[in-house]
């Protein structure tokens, strides 16, 4: 019998609407684990080299962890992967709420969607059962609307999947919603879904999701709930959520401002978790987690109004379409957030997007005759929510934002790209690499672009015996590294963290519920996967999944002619911090940066270039990939 996972993938051709199911054997489950070890498998050797991103022969992968759904703690994720069209290359982006566990005790670990169908329709799956319904009824409806007639037709016990007008109208970073607030955010994976006409994937299951020893994982979940308010950061995205860092980052002189040309914002204070307070009605949270980092806010004024419906402001959300516009207005970033929830837009690229815009009007670069008469400035809060708007269904100067920053600079051009903060093409969150290195480490690396997520944070382990660094003991990383170092140890550190990030996106728990961010340490997490599938798991065991699966995605990125020089970090990102307490201080040294990048290749096992090297594919058993590396 198998435990954790159901052992089926749903396979959907939307051309033809045929539908089939893959059964795999549980190496293959060893091996790949489930979310971005299930996605990256399918879309390396489904997705064609070179196809366009938009076209029906993009591949559209939904995987579930292979913990998802089980009893344990904070196991909510699901991944999805394609070719994104933002970036060019591998698209992923995990998320939580409640769809990866609903689809799992609906009878499978993943659905694969081909093609593109004549129509608008929406996928139903019931307990092993599935169909394709109509949804031009539902073509050009916003989140909220969709998912109420979606369980007017079905049944209120239906999780659904969704894209808003800014995933049918295709641009460039819009991104997938679940139960209204939780996203699969980057890399425009919802115009993917736009492209092939699916509109949303119902599911509804009755199924448990077995264990081997479910009594060990509730365990687990009791021993995390039971300690949660003793463990600080855990605690801490309890009462405060991700919005808790705005001041601390501002503090600090970390916080983007006015499109990163400063790095302290006065009206932070404005924008931070205490502000947040006054409009916040619920913590909410995710299936089976004890933390509840999830910030729910509810406004209501004659001019102003905020459904708490489609959640509230994370850190990411109030910086990008906050301090880096120059708007300290908690309402209207509630607002801002509200809309690119209602249109699936990803906040962080809208907002980093706008902010590029603002920077170009005002050194001249265009003028209100490009923008339709508005005044991009920055500060300027009138203007945010109708371009928000605008970019949804890509009128006036919304097309051009729709395109993402980087295509939208080619377009500017006169020097424009100066201005950029993106890696590959995708724009940077709101977390400054000069005062945390290894960071800037991942945005460089990061396979699918500009991303905070793909390792653990560099203050978790400046200082010796700090929690942090006691959770990294099972890794073999005992000694401190400087927050700001750039050395051998951060790279050590950042790769290894990285497997560890992929391990726990594999197994489909949340890094705010793991060490290092969270209470959760390695071994428990180890003893939990252990009851939950039955294997002889180990530390190593499931490292070595999830580098198999970094390999698999750094692969088709070198498939689609990626190289090292698209390991990079944005111009401005070098210099020295221009504002605040660090004003002057904390440049990176470019070429030394430019060594520690070749040297994290060496220490992956890759050659000069980052490509995987055949000694690497045999080692992880991915010989099947071979042809990939040349």
């Amino acid at each position: 019998m198998a435990y954790g996972y159901t052992g089926k993938i749903l396979i959907i051709n939307l051309t033809t609407g045929n539908f089939s199911i893959d059964e795999h054997d549980e190496i293959f489950y060893r091996q790949y684990l489930g979310g971005p070890g299930i996605g990256a498998y399918y879309a390396l050797r489904e997705i064609k080299p070179g196809i366009d991103p938009l076209a029906p022969e993009n591949v559209l992968i939904f995987a579930a962890g292979v913990v998802t759904g089980t009893p344990a703690p904070a196991v909510p994720r699901y991944t999805v992967c394609a070719k994104s069209p933002l970036t060019g290359g591998i698209g992923r982006s995990e998320a939580g709420g409640w769809w990866g566990p609903e689809l799992k005790a609906a009878g499978f670990d993943a659905v694969v969607v081909k093609g593109k169908a004549d129509h608008p329709v929406y996928l139903k799956i019931e307990d092993g059962t599935y169909e394709l319904r109509d949804a031009r009824h539902l073509w050009g409806k916003e989140t909220d609307e969709c998912q109420r007639l979606i369980r007017e037709e079905l049944g209120a016990r239906y999780r659904v999947v969704q894209i808003g007008p800014g995933g049918e109208n295709m641009v460039l970073f819009a991104n997938i919603v679940n139960e209204l607030a939780h996203f699969n955010g980057r890399n425009g994976l919802g115009a993917v879904m736009g492209a092939k006409n699916l509109k949303a994937i119902a599911v509804k299951g009755s199924n448990k999701v077995p264990c081997f020893d479910e009594e060990t994982v509730k365990n687990t979940t009791r021993w995390a709930a039971a300690n949660m308010k003793d463990h600080p950061p855990a605690y801490g995205l309890h009462k405060a959520g991700t919005p808790g860092g705005v001041t601390i980052v501002n503090a600090g002189g970390a916080l983007p401002t006015r499109n990163w040309q400063e790095n302290t914002f006065d009206r932070a204070a404005e924008i931070g978790s205490d502000k947040l307070e006054e409009i916040l009605i619920q913590r909410g949270g995710c299936y089976s987690c004890p933390i509840r980092c999830k910030r729910v806010v509810k406004v209501e004024k004659e001019d102003l109004n905020v459904d708490p419906a489609l959640g509230g402001p994370e850190y990411e959300t109030l910086v990008c379409l906050g301090s880096n516009l120059g708007i300290g207005n908690i309402e209207l970033i509630a607002k801002a957030n509200e809309l690119c929830n209602k249109y699936t837009l990803d906040t962080i690229s809208m907002g980093m997007t706008i902010s590029f815009a603002m920077e170009c009007f005002e050194k001249g670069l265009i003028t209100t005759e490009d923008t339709g008469g508005l005044e991009l400035k920055f500060g300027n809060e009138t203007i945010l929510l109708p371009l928000i708007k605008l970019t949804a269904y890509k009128e006036g100067f919304g097309a051009k934002l729709a395109l993402g920053s980087a295509r939208l600079a080619g377009e500017i051009g006169q020097g424009s790209e100066q201005f950029l903060l993106q890696v590959k093409n995708q724009e940077v969150p709101a977390h400054d690499p000069r005062v945390k290195t290894g960071v800037g480490l991942q945005y460089a690396l990061s396979s699918h672009g500009a991303d905070h997520w793909t390792a653990q944070h560099d203050p978790f382990f400046q200082e010796a015996g700090s929690p942090g660094l006691q959770a990294l003991e099972p890794l073999g990383i005992f000694k401190p590294v400087s927050a700001t170092a750039l050395s051998a140890d951060k790279v050590r550190l950042i790769y290894y963290t990285h497997l560890m990030t992929v391990m726990y996106d594999c197994l489909g728990v949340c890094v705010f519920g793991y060490v290092a961010r969270s209470i959760v340490p390695v071994d428990k997490l180890v003893e939990m996967a252990r009851a939950v599938t039955g294997w002889n798991a180990s530390t190593w065991g499931l490292l070595k999944a999830a580098e198999r699966t970094s390999v698999m995605l750094r692969l088709f990125n070198n498939r689609e002619g990626f190289t090292s020089r698209d390991d990079t970090l944005p111009k401005r990102l070098l210099e020295a911090v221009p504002t605040g307490p660090l004003s002057g201080k904390n440049k990176i040294d470019e070429q030394l940066f430019g060594e520690l990048i070749k040297l994290y290749y060496q220490m992956a096992g890759w050659d000069e270039d980052g490509k995987p090297t055949a000694a690497k594919l045999y080692e992880l058993d991915l010989d099947w990939a071979l042809e990939y590396i040349n």
